[in-house]
């Protein structure tokens, strides 16, 4: 089991009511372009398994995995990304609140919550003025196993050294929690 790191965040959080109406629209938001991502990425990643195996699926992960967000992202005028304390790509490394959230759903997780429904949501004061924000765990399924397991075949770990030199998203089992998505916005 992987072990996150605790970080002590010090934020400006808004109180809930003063942007309550506008939160709920966001979260519902936010969930719909997570569900659109998680359900283009999974859908791209199945059929290029099926005609070429893991090591193939790997290109999926690495070339359109960010094309993806960006194009959902730009649809929904929120910002979507993946983050991970234990990440593949280096431009998904966790910012310090995000890590906060990951330890949490770590924590709730070991209290017997299942990874599929973990979700967190906050309303933050930031420089550009309140930011709304939103995370859902990652699950770890039996498909992620084949390239972010214990056991990867040496031909998609060869693939991962050349494309990810300094991989660290791998020793995963099902169910562990391996990263997050995030949702991000101004409020106007």
């Amino acid at each position: 089991m992987k072990k996150l790191i605790c970080v002590l965040i010090l934020s400006t959080t808004l109180p809930a009511a003063l942007w309550a109406g506008e939160t709920g629209q966001e979260v519902t938001r936010a969930k719909q372009a997570i569900a659109l991502f998680a359900q283009s990425l999974k859908s791209e990643l199945v059929s290029t398994m099926q005609a070429g195996g893991p090591v193939n699926a790997i290109e999926v992960c690495h070339s359109r995995a960010e094309v993806i967000a960006r194009q959902i992202s730009q649809q929904s005028g929120m910002q979507l990304s993946r983050v991970s304390t234990f990440n593949r790509n280096p431009d998904n490394a966790a910012r310090d609140w995000q890590i906060a959230v990951l330890e949490t759903f770590e924590e709730r997780r070991s209290a017997g919550e299942k990874a599929n429904t973990l979700s967190w949501t906050e309303t933050a004061e930031t420089s550009g003025g309140p930011e709304f924000r939103f995370m859902k765990a990652i699950p770890t399924d039996g498909l992620c196993l084949q390239c972010h397991g214990t056991a990867i075949p040496a031909e998609v770990a060869d693939k991962l050294a050349e494309l990810y030199p300094h991989d660290k998203a791998v020793g995963y089992r099902e169910g562990d929690i391996r990263g997050a998505f995030v949702v991000t916005s101004l409020l106007d």
